[in-house]
C-alpha cells in the first residue's frame, strides 16, 4: 500500500472515517484526513466528496476514500468530477473487481448501513488491489472517457 490516501466523511461517517484514519496510519499508510473532524450534522457530504475528488485528481496516482450514512451521496458528488470513477465497497469482492476492472480511484462505504464485510478489510483491499489493464477493462474505461468529454 503505497498510496497517498485522501479520507473524507460527513456526519454520518464520521466514526468510520476515524477508525479507517487510525488503521491505515498503523500500517504505514499515508493518508490525509480532508474532513469532518466534529460530529456536526450540518456537515454535508457534498462539500467532503468534492474535497477528496478534487485532491485525488490533483495527485497523482492517489486514491480516495468517502463515508457516508449510505454511501450513496458520496459517490454521487465523487462521479460528477472528470477522471474520478468511485464505487461503493460493499464486499471485499466487489471491491476487487472495481480496482481490477474499473480501475477505481474511491472507494465510498457506508458508515450507518452494515458491508458484507468488515470496512477495515474493504479498504485495504482498495488500497492493496492495482488495474488489471487488460484490453477490455481498458476499451471500457476509454469508453467512459469519451462519454465524460461529451456530457
Amino acid at each position: 500500500m503505497q498510496h497517498l490516501v485522501f479520507l473524507g466523511a460527513d456526519h454520518a461517517g464520521l466514526d468510520l472515517k476515524v477508525s479507517l484514519l487510525e488503521h491505515l496510519e498503523m500500517r504505514g499508510v499515508h493518508v490525509e484526513d480532508l474532513g469532518a473532524y466534529t460530529l456536526d450534522p450540518n456537515d454535508d457530504y457534498p462539500q467532503f466528496a468534492s474535497a477528496v475528488a478534487e485532491a485525488v485528481l490533483s495527485h497523482e496516482g492517489s486514491l480516495g476514500i468517502l463515508v457516508c450514512g449510505n454511501a450513496e451521496g458520496v459517490c454521487m458528488v465523487a462521479n460528477k468530477f472528470d477522471g474520478i470513477r468511485a464505487g461503493i465497497g460493499f464486499s471485499i469482492e466487489a471491491t476487487q473487481t472495481m480496482r481490477t476492472d474499473d480501475d477505481a480511484n474511491i472507494l465510498c462505504l457506508p458508515g450507518r448501513i452494515k458491508t458484507k464485510d468488515d470496512p477495515l478489510l474493504i479498504a485495504e483491499t482498495f488500497l492493496q488491489t492495482h488495474p488489471s489493464h487488460e484490453e477490455r477493462h481498458k476499451r471500457r474505461l476509454a469508453q467512459i472517457q469519451e462519454i465524460e468529454k461529451t456530457v
